[in-house]
């Protein structure tokens, strides 16, 4: 069975799709040190404490939403950073909803003088990206308004890399 929007169906399925409404939930990270992760997501990124097992889990969010983060030691307490290498968690997106937005997110990375391995245009959003004090990847970003996407002549979104000025969104942090 050939679906020729997302190449081939896996053997016995049908053309069923995920509703459009349909939403990642949370993201639940295994992490070397409780403290310093909600170090790194409630100091430095903002999130707040929701609900903490002593040094074995810790549940995080935005909002007051039960949990966007769900960060454990279940498997990993003192063992080694998240590898780059192989299979597993490429990053963790963190959706802003402006611009002005992402622009205080980099300001609190600034000011922290943290870290950042890269930042990018993609022309339907932009990006910032860092690494978690385990070496999980983190992006930080917002997505323009759906009017403003690039589009090919027929229509179909056309994603790119391009440098992020980080000045020009600084200047915009309130």
């Amino acid at each position: 069975m050939e679906n020729s929007d997302n190449g081939p169906a896996p053997a016995g399925s049908s053309a069923y799709e995920v509703p459009a409404q349909t939403r990642i939930g949370h993201v639940h990270l295994q992490v070397t040190d409780l403290d310093k992760a909600l170090s790194f997501y409630c100091g430095i990124l903002g999130f707040k404490l929701m609900q903490r097992f002593g040094l074995q889990a810790a549940f995080i969010s935005a909002g007051g939403y039960h949990h966007h983060i769900g960060l454990n030691t279940w498997n990993s307490l003192g063992g080694p950073r998240a590898r780059k290498q192989g299979a597993g968690l490429y990053h963790t997106a963190i959706l802003y909803a402006t611009r002005v937005e992402l622009a205080g997110a980099l300001q609190q990375l600034v000011t922290a003088d943290y870290p950042i391995t890269g930042a990018a245009d993609h022309g339907v959003s932009e990006a910032i990206y860092l690494d978690d004090p385990d070496g999980n990847g983190v992006e930080l970003y917002w997505d323009r308004p759906r009017a403003e996407w690039p589009l090919s002549a027929d229509g179909e979104v056309q994603m790119y890399t391009r440098a992020l000025d980080l000045n020009a969104l600084l200047a915009e942090a309130v």
